[in-house]
């Protein structure tokens, strides 16, 4: 039995080069090689990382003051070297912006210091690409 902490996906081919991702609580996402207007897989962990720090930027800086603004964007070059396919550095660009005013003034000061948490502890995401993290493979 999994444990509170444990999180899955499953995926299933729903066509040639097209998979569905299902969380347990049943949402999907459609997930394809590349070809189309799906996200890749690559494409989805670039998306978990600037998601994942959205999510603490956003929860650390909106309680000061509602952003009219928040954009997030993850990039990476897709490397084929002697390790291999792999992305090299990711790179997380941040672009929040909050009203005039004394509490949008406390939430821009708060900014760099919400998005070095998330980054430096909280981005589970971000944590667990820039540690080494054993991958296993089991075929059933």
């Amino acid at each position: 039995m999994a444990s509170d902490a444990t999180r899955a996906v499953t995926i299933e081919r729903t066509g040639p080069g097209r998979f569905v991702a299902t969380n347990v609580r049943g949402g999907t996402v459609p997930i394809g090689s590349g070809d189309s207007s799906e996200f890749s897989p690559v494409e989805l962990l670039l998306a978990a990382v600037a998601g994942c720090s959205g999510i603490d930027v956003e929860a650390l800086t909106s309680r000061l003051a509602e952003p009219e603004g928040f954009t997030m964007t993850a990039s990476a070059d897709k490397l084929r070297d002697e390790q291999g396919n792999h992305l090299g550095p990711v790179s997380v660009s941040v672009s929040v912006t909050f009203p005039d005013g004394a509490d949008g003034d406390a939430a821009r000061g708060r900014l760099p210091e919400a998005v070095a948490m998330s980054r430096d502890r909280l981005c589970t995401v971000s944590r667990t690409v820039l540690l080494p993290t054993p991958v296993s493979y089991e075929v059933l």
